[in-house]
């Protein structure tokens, strides 16, 4: 849901980790003796991974499906794993307490997903002291703090929330080629991820739409349903909205249809959670552009599994988008948590 930000934001968190080079030994005359030894490292190096993994609140469904897809790779892999989450989504200082009292332990990764750009700093500090392996998956780390408390961090995972914009913009032009006037629903105001997925969005937009009015729904489902039905009341020719995510945008189409509107009014949203795909498909949603936590998750286990062989990371991983139409939502449906399509996984390599 928040995750996920732009690639430029993506770009300044990732900060390599120099590894040296897994040199297998060559010694044996067979091909056969030198597959051996190459999995025995393998098998030996996942033994040593033991995984951390510190999430948003587990209130949302887009964080349960991340940490469905954390768990799922990591029993595939046979590490170890513990998952923390925060009490909620705004739920910083919590955060911070459950990564610090983690810190202290015998993690060889951690995978953390902040609900600020900066509210782990301080845990995260210390585990660079520790010289431990930090993978921040979703949202960023921000880049400068980071940099003062010398944190290093090994890669980044997450979507290019500008991209995701830019999906629904095109979107929202096909859906109303004459064009109009347009509302938009952002998260938490001043949120990198919202504002990001809202500037891709007015970029992907054809010159025939306006946005009109922007309101921010703190991520929140009834708030948004409030907040869209003094909007349409304000502006009663409104031809649609952009939401940040499902969850608000869920709201907005309750709005749309206790006002009668539904069809006429369309609504675009993010995150691909189960229930927008269901909407989409009843037609009661115009649109969602699916991220996908689980793959999210399941990358940032891969990436420890990599490190701990002693590969190097790349520094900046995007993570799958797919728009989702009322014609595709059945396919959508039919492979969730898990993308419908194809998609680049660097690491999925690194971890044999």
């Amino acid at each position: 849901m928040h995750a996920n930000t732009s690639s430029r934001h993506a770009a300044a968190v990732g900060a390599v980790v120099t590894a040296g080079a897994l040199v297998l030994g060559a010694c044996g005359s067979s091909g056969s003796a030198d597959t051996n030894a190459a999995t025995g490292a393998s098998d030996a190096a996942d033994a040593q991974t033991k995984i951390a993994a510190i999430i948003k609140g587990l209130d949302n469904p887009f964080f349960q499906t991340m940490k469905q897809g954390i768990d799922d790779q990591a029993k595939a892999a046979g590490v170890p794993v513990t998952v923390q989450a925060a009490n909620s989504i705004t739920d910083t200082t919590g955060q911070a307490d459950k990564l610090n009292g983690l810190a202290g332990q015998d993690y060889s990764c951690y995978v953390v997903n902040p609900i600020s750009g900066t509210n782990l700093i301080q845990g995260l500090a210390r585990l660079s002291v520790l010289n431990k392996t930090v993978v921040n998956i979703d949202s960023p780390v921000d880049a400068a703090a980071a940099k003062s408390a010398n944190v290093t961090l090994a890669t980044y995972i997450g979507t290019d929330n500008v991209q995701a914009g830019k999906m629904a913009g095109a979107r929202m032009t096909e859906l109303v080629p004459a064009g109009g006037d347009l509302a938009v629903v952002g998260g938490i105001a001043g949120d990198v991820t919202s504002g990001a997925r809202v500037e891709g969005f007015q970029k992907g937009i054809g010159p025939k739409l306006k946005v009109v009015q922007t309101v921010a729904a703190n991520w929140d489902r009834q708030t948004a349903l409030t907040a869209a039905t003094d909007v349409m009341r304000a502006n009663p020719n409104l031809v649609g909205f952009f939401v940040a995510n499902d969850d608000m945008g869920l709201g907005v189409a309750r709005a749309i249809a206790n006002s009668g509107k539904t069809g006429k009014v369309k609504v675009i949203s993010v995150d691909g959670v189960k229930d927008a795909l269901e909407a989409v498909k009843a037609g009661t949603l115009d649109g969602t552009v699916a991220q996908y936590p689980y793959a999210i998750g399941l990358m940032g286990v891969e990436a420890c599994q990599a490190a701990a062989k002693g590969k190097a990371l790349p520094p900046n991983v995007k993570a799958p988008v797919e728009m989702v139409t009322k014609d595709n939502a059945e396919k959508a449906l039919a492979a969730t948590p898990k993308p419908f399509g194809t998609y680049d996984d660097p690491f999925r390599n690194l971890t044999r």
